[in-house]
């Protein structure tokens, strides 16, 4: 779902051809600068929803070792012997 949520903004843009035209109008602007300025806030969005699927599963301890987690062997920290 976050691979999802990130992406879709990219390829939305990416995809030119799709919004690359003068009509719909709105508010005087053509729908080339309204779709991508469009696509400003609905990927804001999308990263908020993101963030908040990826601190959900560190909070339950789904995240694995990039949840915050840090093992002494991972942090470059010599174990004394």
């Amino acid at each position: 779902m976050v691979v999802v949520c990130i992406a879709a903004p990219f390829v939305a843009l990416c995809w030119v051809g799709s919004y690359a035209k003068v009509d719909p109008r709105l508010w005087g602007f053509p729908f080339f600068f309204w779709y991508q300025l469009l696509w400003v806030f609905i990927a804001a969005v999308l990263t908020y929803v993101a963030y908040r699927i990826v601190d959900a599963g560190r909070r339950s301890g789904r995240g694995g070792p990039a949840a915050g987690s840090v093992d002494s062997a991972d942090s470059g920290e010599e174990t004394p012997r």
